[in-house]
């Protein structure tokens, strides 16, 4: 990787591939693009990116099904540019292991916020070590990793962002849109689906009862609070 980043593009319309690869050269990226899912996952395997950006509707593959096979092995942050624009594909994006989601048409400069928003929570910090142990699993705060029964929990950078701000506010209401701005950006405080879906995600990798959480809490219509006992 270089100083700033390698990211690989997924777009099968071959104008907004070379738009979206000539704005990322010029502010120093590495860059290499994949008309279609067989050659993104290929590309991925072979280059290792920081990021992904994937379009949904590629030639040989749902995009959803590149998102499955990304994570399959790997937590890159995977940020999606669609066309389609309702919360159900959004959500199912998300469900399948998407950190954000642009719609088309999109605001170039926007969308560079966000890719260096997502490349910023992708890196390790160098925060004073904190370990916080459950009678179920082990955060540890300062290199990222979370481990159950011995093993570590993967988890995607937005899915670790999440996690990281509940508990160092452990036993405390963290609000929705404090979440949202801090983990998705300031643009994110009305996405509640988000939220949804990847509290959901986190209760599957780390509560022994999933639908009967012990550790991270829904105050409805308020936001999540994590209570370690």
């Amino acid at each position: 990787m270089n100083a700033d980043g390698r990211i690989l593009i997924v777009e099968d319309d071959p104008g907004l591939a070379r738009a979206l690869a000539l704005n990322l050269k010029v502010r120093g990226y590495t860059v290499d693009v994949a008309p279609d899912g067989t050659h993104a996952l290929q590309l991925a395997v072979d280059h290792h990116p920081d990021l992904v950006v994937l379009d949904l509707g590629l030639p040989d593959m749902d995009g959803t099904e590149v998102i499955a096979g990304l994570r399959s092995w790997s937590s890159v942050p995977i940020m999606v540019l669609s066309a389609r624009q309702s919360s159900h594909d959004k959500v199912l994006a998300l469900d399948a292991g998407a950190d954000d989601y642009v719609t088309k048409p999109f605001a170039m400069d926007e969308l560079l916020a966000r890719l260096r928003a997502a490349l910023r929570r992708s890196q390790p910090d160098t925060d004073e070590a904190i370990v916080v142990a459950t009678p179920d699993f082990t955060i540890d705060l300062g290199t990222h990793v979370v481990t159950r029964d011995g093993q570590p929990v993967r988890l995607t950078p937005r899915e670790w962002g999440l996690l990281e701000l509940l508990v160092r506010h452990r036993g405390q209401l963290v609000s929705q849109k404090q979440i949202l701005q801090q983990v998705w950006g300031p643009t994110y405080d009305a996405e509640t689906h988000y939220l949804r879906v990847y509290v959901g995600h986190l209760r599957q990798k780390l509560e022994p009862e999933p639908s009967q959480p012990r550790y991270i809490f829904t105050e409805p219509g308020m936001g999540y609070r994590f209570v370690a006992d």
